[in-house]
């Protein structure tokens, strides 16, 4: 049986949306973090007067919680992937992968060239195994690690970190994003790619810049000592050899051989643990306070770590809050965030206030640059709102694509303004799930990182300034619009 609803107004509409920015604009100022449980009530607060509203228009109490249900069903393969990720990160700690990272990379790394180069191997990395996420828990923690006994600002690391990545991440094919991107404005996969390379790549550039001037101009020194006894910890504590490094490489190799990313990184942290077992085995004794039974001391390990806090003790204060981790339990706090958005961006879809929203200055668009600005606003808005990147790109995608067909605008002028925008800007919103997922990875507030992720920043600039300014934008040629004219009369 049909439901007898009706279309939401929009100032009705926005009630959620002001309840919630009141809301989360009183947690920053009460509570010192928010994340850990303020911005989830409040998030399940808008969740409740969207509910209220959509009931008021028709909607059944049944028909909210189906469109929440779907909501949280579609971040569920992300809440794994969060849960092995915490695991992971254990695994990688108590092996002695990070610690010989950060141990190498304080030869290698000087605080003048540290940033440029942090967002450079970030890059690569993301490029190459096509996640953000996994880049930043892994690579990212241990030069995150390495930024803090050079002495240089967690804000600054982090922001070269999420920068590198998710350029990384937005320019690789392995990506879901880059694929989700596409598919939702009618282009193909490599065509969005070639595409967005006029943009991405002197954003890019642009930052590296930035960072090598910031690194530059800093004041701070390379503390000899502190580095020689930090390497000198390390090595008493951890058997440290370049053999662990093959442990990242099976991720990188799974995922570049197109495995998906949650069993790439279960294998990873498989890995992760067989190289502690194997490699460390006085780590794995002290973390279980037994010496005499290895089988059972790895079987203690083994759980303690995938699921709880684990602390090595070295000596040395900094260095044992360098290398505690907190498993999947670290995670649960991050997931509650995730599960709590999906409820509230699940409510506002299925009750159509958030289309209603965006859809009310659609007419009022009257160029090509203004149509690409607006879409990208869009996808910030979406994903303020939804706090899913996700959603930022497929219900934008889906709204203007037909805009921008009518309009004469080739699909891949959609498809990489919903990457420069939708994509990028998510980790920049701490009760987004990227950006709440990297500030609980890397231990740093959003708040603290948001404005040195200049390639996350910039990028949304990028491209509105080039549609403004026509350049490289794509069109259909007459022949082509009469086409798709012809076609369109056809299927009606």
């Amino acid at each position: 049986m049909t439901e007898n609803t009706r279309q939401p107004n929009f100032s009705e509409s926005f009630i959620p949306i002001i309840v919630l920015i009141a809301l989360l604009v009183f947690n920053g100022f009460v509570f010192e973090d928010a994340t850990s449980g303020p911005n989830q009530i409040s998030l399940l607060i808008g969740a409740i007067v969207a509910t209220v509203i959509g009931m008021r228009q028709g909607f059944s109490l049944k028909a909210v919680f189906k469109g929440m249900f779907k909501s949280l069903k579609s971040a569920f393969g992300a809440i794994l992937i969060l849960l092995v990720i915490g695991a992971l990160s254990g695994a990688w700690m108590i092996s002695g992968v990070v610690p010989t990272m950060i141990y190498y990379g304080l030869d290698l790394l000087d605080p003048s060239f540290f940033l440029m180069a942090t967002c450079v191997i970030c890059a690569i990395v993301a490029l190459a195994t096509g996640s953000s996420w996994s880049t930043i828990a892994t690579v990212g923690i241990a030069l995150l690690g390495i930024g803090k006994v050079m002495g240089i600002s967690e804000g600054m690391v982090a922001g070269a970190i999420i920068s590198g990545a998710y350029f990384g991440d937005k320019m690789s094919p392995l990506s879901d994003t880059t694929n989700l991107a596409p598919a939702m404005a009618g282009t193909d996969l490599f065509t969005h790619i070639r595409y967005m390379m006029y943009t991405t790549v002197p954003t890019l550039i642009i930052t590296l810049i930035i960072f090598l001037c910031m690194g530059l101009s800093m004041n701070t020194k390379m503390d000899i000592a502190g580095i020689v006894n930090m390497q000198k910890t390390l090595g008493q504590t951890f058997v440290i050899t370049p053999w662990l490094f093959l442990v990242p490489a099976v991720v990188i190799a799974a995922i570049i051989m197109k495995l998906k990313a949650l069993p790439a990184l279960i294998l990873g942290t498989v890995a992760g643990l067989l190289a502690a077992f194997i490699a460390q085995p006085n780590i794995v004794n002290q973390l279980s306070g037994i010496s005499d039974n290895f089988f059972f001391s790895s079987t203690k390990v083994f759980f303690n770590t995938v699921l709880f806090d684990s602390s090595i003790e070295t000596g040395s204060q900094d260095v044992n809050d360098l290398l505690s981790t907190s498993g999947m339990y670290g995670m649960f706090n991050t997931i509650y965030l995730v599960v709590c958005s999906m409820c509230f961006g699940g409510a506002m879809e299925v009750t159509g206030m958030l289309k209603k929203i965006t859809s009310s200055f659609i007419s009022k668009i009257e160029s090509a640059g203004s149509l690409i600005a607006k879409t990208a606003g869009t996808c910030i808005f979406f994903n303020a709102t939804t706090s899913d990147q996700y959603l930022a790109i497929v219900v934008p995608g889906r709204m203007f694509s037909k805009e921008f067909e009518d309009r004469g605008l080739k699909p891949e002028n959609l498809s990489r303004t919903l990457e420069d925008s939708g994509t990028v800007t998510s980790p920049l919103i701490p009760w987004n799930t990227c950006g709440a997922y990297h500030a609980g990875v890397l231990g740093v507030a959003t708040g603290s990182y948001w404005m040195f992720c200049f390639f996350n920043l910039i990028s949304p600039i990028m491209t509105m300034i080039y549609g403004f300014l026509n350049i490289r934008i794509r069109r259909f040629s007459k022949e082509e619009m009469e086409a798709i004219k012809r076609a369109e009369a056809k299927s009606a």
